[in-house]
């Protein structure tokens, strides 16, 4: 079987040989990369090391023939990442919507590295079939009918990701992460964190509800859930100032 992890692309930022301390690891959403965390990355990285990659499949990381596109395989391809990387500092996983889920997965697997968890607009934990059964539609149709010529253009950075994702890992993905298997799931790995957790949703988030996020935060059992005002889905995008105020404090507090 081929190594899940050859020609890992992304490496960590700001990671110096004789740097220690905790390892901060970003887990973009679905059709997303890693480039969606640089303006929370410029906030953070003159305090803490950032390692924020491309998921196999997205931007520019492929998705090796080992590696099937389900949460628990991603969740491993995290945990033996990190290991990989940087062997022996501790770790704080950072997910985002669909990142959280994968986070949870791979906190099982890093044992006594893991410090902490931290969830952005990442929730759920209630299976609902018809809103799921609309998602996968429209996922499927947006992968079947995307013009991913526009890659290629100049000046449409911004919008590449979605576009180069490669399908099977995207479809694959979504598949998993809306069926109800999955969904039931998030609550019994939430309430199997054994260390503290930070919770955060902007309060206009159209994608994940702040209901949503309360709920499964509600699971963990050390855990502080904060909602930035006027804030969507993308608060590393829209006020990456503020969501670095939130983590750094918590950082901070971490024993």
């Amino acid at each position: 079987m081929e190594d899940p992890l050859k020609g890992l692309v992304a490496r960590p930022q700001a990671l110096e040989p004789d740097q220690t301390g905790v390892l901060l690891v970003g887990l973009h959403g679905w059709m997303l990369s890693g480039r969606l965390w640089g303006p929370l990355s410029a906030e953070l990285q003159n305090r803490w090391r950032l390692w924020c990659p491309d998921l196999p499949g997205f931007g520019a990381e492929p998705r090796p023939a080992g590696l099937q596109p389900s949460l628990a395989s991603y969740g491993r391809w995290v945990s033996e990442a990190c290991r990989r990387i940087d062997p022996d500092s501790p770790v704080v996983l950072m997910g985002h919507s669909l990142g959280g889920s994968i986070a949870l997965h791979a906190a099982g697997s890093l044992g006594s590295r893991l410090r902490g968890v931290i969830q952005i607009a990442a929730g759920g934990g209630v299976y609902q079939p018809r809103a799921f059964a609309r998602v996968r539609r429209g996922g499927s149709l947006f992968l079947r009918f995307r013009p991913g010529w526009l890659a290629g253009l100049p000046g449409t950075e911004a919008i590449r990701s979605p576009l180069v994702a490669e399908a099977r890992a995207a479809q694959g993905l979504l598949a998993c992460s809306t069926n109800r298997g999955a969904v039931s799931q998030l609550p019994s790995l939430t309430a199997a964190l054994r260390v503290p957790s930070l919770w955060i949703v902007g309060s206009q988030d159209q994608v994940m509800a702040p209901r949503y996020v309360r709920h499964l935060a509600g699971y963990a059992p050390d855990h502080e859930l904060a909602v930035i005002p006027d804030c969507g889905h993308l608060p590393m995008r829209e006020c990456p100032r503020q969501l670095a105020a939130l983590i750094d404090a918590w950082l901070e507090r971490l024993p």
